[in-house]
């Protein structure tokens, strides 16, 4: 039961979740060339990306709505860290005006008021501080995801953050032969199980009578593909991702947004 509340929360030592871990470190990789001064993590998960960022940056606050045992002893080991277990948005006792950056990775399709929790972190950003955002790309998801609330098209996001802030620049993550090799996999064996959907219920049951389904599947899906070939999946590396502009073939939307 861990493991359903915690739905989607990656592991780096479970090697099964190999292809998606390394896809979500990028994310943060690339976040810690841009950031600086007081920055704000919403989303803190497995904290694998927290001394990515905690080294580049003054001051380090990260939200999240659960506590997970990885965290503690990396708040012992950096003076510069805060956690706040928080559920979002809105930013409760967060004052205007407090970050240079924001950051917030595969967490905006489980928000249900997107507008309400854009407009928060438009809030809390310094003026000319800025946000960065990952999310998957809606046209390159192979089924219904029902722990998401919704997912983006490349236009989609970049129009709700322009409600709020003053330009976007819209990046995309990519995967290289090796990734997309996976990917093309996975898509196979997804197809193999969604092929007995004949009902179509994965799009018309309510979300919640599906995540328990979807969460068992899915890491079924995943070890088994470990399994059948072990090296397709341990060889994938951050390096076979990379950060280009958005186009509908990325696999996920890698946002800046400027207040």
């Amino acid at each position: 039961m861990k493991l359903i509340q915690t739905a989607e929360r990656v592991s780096q030592l479970d090697a099964s979740d190999n292809y998606v871990y390394q896809r979500s470190l990028l994310a943060y990789d690339e976040a810690a060339r841009l950031v600086s001064g007081d920055v704000l993590e919403i989303g803190t998960g497995s904290g694998y990306g927290i001394e990515l960022i905690a080294s580049k940056v003054n001051r380090f606050v990260t939200i999240d709505k659960f506590e997970n045992d990885n965290v503690a002893p990396l708040l012992k080991k950096y003076s510069n860290i805060k956690f706040l277990k928080m559920n979002i948005p809105p930013f409760e006792g967060i004052p205007d005006n407090t970050f240079d950056f924001v950051i917030t990775f595969q967490v905006i399709e489980h928000i249900k008021n997107d507008q309400l929790f854009t407009k928060e972190i438009h809030r809390v950003l310094k003026p000319g501080g800025k946000l960065i955002v990952t999310t998957p790309n809606k046209s390159m998801s192979l089924t219904r995801n029902p722990w998401h609330i919704r997912e983006y098209l490349v236009p989609e996001l970049r129009d709700l953050l322009l409600k709020n802030f003053a330009s976007v620049k819209a990046l995309g993550v990519y995967g290289d032969d090796t990734a997309m090799e996976y990917y093309h996999a996975n898509k196979k064996a997804v197809e193999r199980i969604t092929r007995f959907d004949f009902l179509n219920l994965q799009h018309n049951l309510p979300r919640w009578v599906l995540q328990v389904p979807y969460d068992l599947l899915n890491r079924w899906n995943r070890k088994k593909m470990l399994s059948s070939d072990n090296e397709m999946v341990a060889k994938i590396k951050m390096s076979d991702f990379f950060i280009a502009e958005a186009g509908n073939d990325c696999l996920d939307l890698f946002y800046v947004a400027e207040k």
